[in-house]
């Protein structure tokens, strides 16, 4: 008789989520690269978010850590990958990464770069390799230089497209600059002005170490479910970027079992802790477990179904109409409302769902000093306006928080 399917609840996701997730104070990181390793990756689009990801999980974390990760010991790697999505992951998962989901996305990056200057300004792809040449030249005797640097060392460089019908007409350099980073031949340096900056400078890449691309999926989705399991195929297929035969493929070669969730059927690791988890709340030190986590946060951005640990009708306050989550409060492993700062340099944040508890409410004030420490002088902008976002920016008053 075949064995039952083991149940899961949310229960015990949000649980596990505080745990793996690194979210409650007992079990904070002690280094940047732990993090980064127990989220699989952290999203990098907006440049804040990796470091803002950090300071919500690490004791001691300071910005300054986080550079050295970067920029000196190269620990972490920025990539182009899931879901066309920079992301900075650790070094050693870098050729995992790059044979799994980078390697297609990069070669549609140049297929479409192609494309467009074949059909705007006449130029074929030997067209694309000089000048691809010419710029890795450059760079080498540059060293380090921004994008405006490295048009003005090859000139072909400040040519201008239209990206989409209606825009204005921009520079190249850009868009070449990107193809070369998606194939990891160059990657992003460290940035002008402060850490909060996005804008790069450009460095020559260690090439990564080649691996199969099927082998790299496996072990990729592997790497997902010890992070994110229980996850559904659709989460899976989603977070990653892959068809659904690449996604089954990686999913049964991970050996993962099916399990009965509250609301639909995933699929978990034969030795996930959760097996064993009690179905009943859980506070790591005894009380609430409160956490400020950045735009798009790899947990919050870490499944397609996300029910279980966000209300649906909080998502039209904290997600842009392209799906992009702004900044959030967590309590227990859940959203409760989302975050800002004021333009003194304080934290506000608001509740989209109601609380007497007095617990939470001292932990989220202490939350919000941790983070405004970490922030000190620097003060940031979320690019995504979502409409919670919006809100939170226009209170001009002196008071530190607004927590309904």
């Amino acid at each position: 008789m075949a064995a039952a399917r083991p149940k899961i609840s949310d229960r015990q996701r949000r649980a596990m989520l505080v745990r793996r997730h690194l979210l409650a104070p007992s079990v904070r990181a002690t280094s940047v690269k732990q993090v980064a390793e127990a989220l699989v990756g952290l999203h990098a689009t907006e440049p804040t978010t990796v470091f803002l990801s950090v300071a919500a999980r690490m004791n001691g974390a300071t910005p300054r850590a986080v550079e050295k990760a970067l920029y000196e010991d190269r620990s972490l790697v920025r990539m182009l990958c899931m879901r066309r999505t920079v992301f900075v992951v650790p070094k050693e998962l870098a050729p995992v990464v790059e044979a799994s989901t980078a390697r297609t996305v990069a070669a549609r990056e140049r297929a479409a770069l192609t494309k467009i200057l074949a059909g705007q300004l006449g130029h074929d792809a030997a067209w694309l390799d000089a000048i691809e040449r010419d710029l890795l030249a450059a760079l080498a005797d540059l060293g380090e230089a921004d994008a405006t640097q490295i048009a003005d060392a090859v000139s072909r460089l400040k040519e201008q497209i239209t990206i989409s019908p209606g825009e204005t007409r921009v520079r190249i350099n850009n868009k070449v600059l990107t193809v070369l980073a998606a194939e990891g031949r160059i990657r992003r340096g460290s940035p002008h002005g402060t850490w909060a900056s996005a804008k790069f400078r450009w460095t020559l890449a260690e090439p990564h170490p080649g691996m199969p691309a099927d082998e790299a999926r496996v072990e990729l989705a592997t790497r997902y479910l010890r992070a994110f399991g229980p996850a559904t195929l659709d989460d899976i297929k989603w977070w990653t970027g892959w068809n659904l035969t690449d996604t089954r493929n990686a999913l049964a070669g991970s050996g993962a079992i099916e399990a009965d969730l509250d609301h639909a059927t995933g699929y978990v690791l034969r030795d996930d802790p959760i097996l064993d988890l009690s179905d009943r709340p859980e506070r790591p030190g005894g009380g609430a477990t409160v956490s400020l986590l950045p735009t798009l946060d790899p947990t919050a951005m870490g499944w397609r179904d996300r029910d279980w640990y966000l209300d649906p009708a909080h998502t039209g306050d904290l997600f842009d109409r392209q799906g992009n989550i702004g900044p959030t409060l967590w309590c227990d492993g859940r959203v409760i409302g989302g975050w800002g700062q004021h333009e003194d340099g304080h934290i506000i944040t608001e509740l989209l769902t109601s609380t007497t508890d007095r617990r939470i409410r001292t932990a989220i004030e202490a939350e919000a000093d941790r983070l405004t420490e970490f922030l000190a002088d620097v003060r940031i902008r979320p690019h995504l306006r979502t409409p919670l976002v919006r809100r939170l920016q226009t209170i001009k008053t002196a008071g530190r928080r607004d927590a309904p």
